[in-house]
């Protein structure tokens, strides 16, 4: 680049910020915190090494429950969202939403999912509002969409007592309990599996933004 190229760049650049319109309001950085419920089961052995910050599997297939128990965004509250998030680990997802979030929630909903779930919303196939059912006992949990089912057990460790991780490296695993998977099925237009003994898991997810 000649010299007088480069005077020019810099000098465009010394003038941009103050040529910059104004965000609008639409467009201003929205604050936001949740916490919300976790339950997932995928295709990985136990434990899942890409929850400990270190895929090493040759693929995962993944399917999330998140129930949001409190939170709000620009003051809209997102307590009571639920949504089921089928995925093909760094290739794609498939988003059911709660078909019975009421307008104002599924509308907080739009707006969350880029802001907290960028990864999953950035490759999502589909985003589509189904019956969702979900239920927990002491030692299981089910949930299940259209496409996606979901039963895992707890694993017991020493004495009988629950296996808990600390310290995991994201906001989605803080009191991580281990799980088995009895029945981990999908059946899209994408890719159809089923997979018994694999990873599962149940955690509280805290989040900012």
């Amino acid at each position: 680049m000649k010299r007088r190229d480069f005077s020019k760049l810099l000098g465009a650049a010394a003038v941009a910020p103050v040529l910059r319109p104004m965000r609008t309001l639409a467009e201003q950085p929205r604050a936001w915190s949740f916490v919300a419920d976790v339950s997932e089961c995928c295709s990985c052995e136990i434990p899942c090494s890409c929850n400990f910050g270190r895929p090493e599997q040759t693929f995962c297939h993944g399917t999330r429950l998140i129930q949001v128990r409190e939170g709000q965004l620009d003051g809209a509250d997102l307590a009571g969202i639920n949504f089921v998030v089928t995925f093909y680990m760094g290739r794609w997802t498939r988003i059911y939403i709660d078909d019975s979030l009421s307008p104002p929630q599924s509308a907080a909903l739009d707006r969350l999912l880029p802001l907290a779930f960028g990864g999953f919303d950035r490759v999502a196939r589909l985003k589509e509002r189904v019956p969702l059912t979900a239920s927990a006992g002491r030692d299981t949990c089910r949930f299940s969409v259209p496409e996606s089912t979901v039963e895992m057990k707890l694993m017991p460790g020493l004495d009988g007592e629950p296996i808990r991780i600390t310290g995991l490296p994201s906001t989605a695993y803080h009191d991580y309990v281990q799980y088995e998977s009895v029945v981990h099925t999908h059946d899209g237009p994408d890719e159809t599996w089923s997979h018994v003994g694999t990873n599962g898991f149940r955690s509280i997810m805290r989040a900012s933004g």
